[in-house]
């Protein structure tokens, strides 16, 4: 492991090696590593990032680092230094890491809701029509949940919810129930982040600003599958609790903010009428739903896969649980 982190530092500045303070941080899918330098008038730090076990089951890392460069392209994201067999080597992002609080604050979910317009106005380089990432994306996962034995599953502690797993056959109908209904929906494809939970999210004060960091799922997808996923979080991760998800005068708030945003960022009239906002408010709570069922999915996988101490079981059943709840209503409502 440390020698791919040292042979990665050397691609960047040799001389940081020595004079680097190494700190550890651990998320729930992989490992960061900030490396700090002192000798400099200006402290500086570069993040490297070692990617959790089997993660390249389900994660493009050559996607991954095309996003990255498209996001720093567009002034939207950190420049990426380098990337090696189980990691990459990025640029530090100043500034502070969101929390449940800071993110319901009026005038930082602005500053996420605009940030989110501006990445969705980024324009692919070919003209070729880009399809969304969602339904490939699912259905692999779907697939590794079918080829993965639950006798592999590691980091359980709810025996309880295990028995609740819905079946692959039952999982089946739902993903192909929910392609249904959402394909009916006019939702663009655009350049979506698709994992935007709050420590992905970092404030800085000062600048009055958010930037957006971790790419390994961004790409094309529906612009209310970005929107959804990111209310979701809302929720939390480590104790799922969606009695926080955001109440609907904050999503019309948030909503009005963004669309002010990507009208402007693709050079339309940026006045925002309230049939909008209700239009694209159904189409995330629709949205909202694979949401839940993709995150559900995938922590199914980790469950069998990571070596990362979380409780995988219980967060797959209260995304599928909050997916069960919320379906017939959500699929109940009309679009103008």
């Amino acid at each position: 492991m440390w020698t791919s982190i040292l042979m990665s530092m050397n691609l960047v500045e040799a001389s940081w090696i020595s004079s680097a303070d190494c700190k550890f941080t651990e998320g729930i899918t992989n490992q960061l590593i900030g490396c700090y330098v002192v000798s400099l008038q200006e402290p500086g730090c570069v993040l490297v990032r070692l990617y959790g076990k089997m993660t390249e089951l389900y994660v493009n890392r050559d996607r991954e680092v095309e996003m990255f460069q498209v996001f720093h392209a567009h002034g939207c994201g950190p420049q990426i230094y380098c990337s090696f067999q189980n990691g990459i080597c990025y640029e530090f992002v100043r500034g502070t890491v969101l929390d449940d609080e800071l993110l319901r604050q009026p005038s930082i979910y602005r500053l996420i809701a605009a940030e989110m317009g501006r990445i969705h106005s980024i324009q692919p380089k070919c003209a070729l029509p880009v399809e969304p990432l969602l339904w490939t994306k699912m259905s692999h996962f779907l697939t590794l949940v079918q080829s993965s034995s639950p006798a592999k599953q590691r980091c359980t502690k709810s025996p309880v919810a295990l028995r609740e797993v819905p079946s692959f056959e039952t999982l089946s109908v739902e993903m192909e129930s929910l392609k249904r209904h959402l394909s009916q929906i006019d939702s663009p494809t655009v350049l979506c982040h698709n994992d935007l939970l709050t420590k992905n999210i970092i404030y800085n004060q000062k600048e009055e600003m958010v930037k957006f960091i971790d790419y390994e799922y961004a790409d094309y997808n529906y612009q209310a599958f970005d929107i959804g996923n990111h209310f979701n979080e809302f929720a939390g991760v480590k104790d799922v609790n969606y009695s926080l998800y955001p109440s609907l005068e904050l999503q019309r708030d948030w909503l009005t903010a963004y669309l002010e945003s990507y009208k402007h960022s693709t050079g339309h009239e940026v006045t925002v009428t309230e049939a909008e906002v209700t239009q694209l408010y159904i189409q995330v709570c629709k949205f909202s739903l694979a949401s839940n069922f993709f995150w559900g999915l995938w922590a199914i996988l980790q469950s069998r896969f990571s070596l990362i101490d979380f409780d995988f079981q219980r967060y797959a059943m209260a995304r599928l649980n909050f997916y069960f709840e919320k379906k017939d209503e959500y699929f109940g409502l009309t679009t103008i």
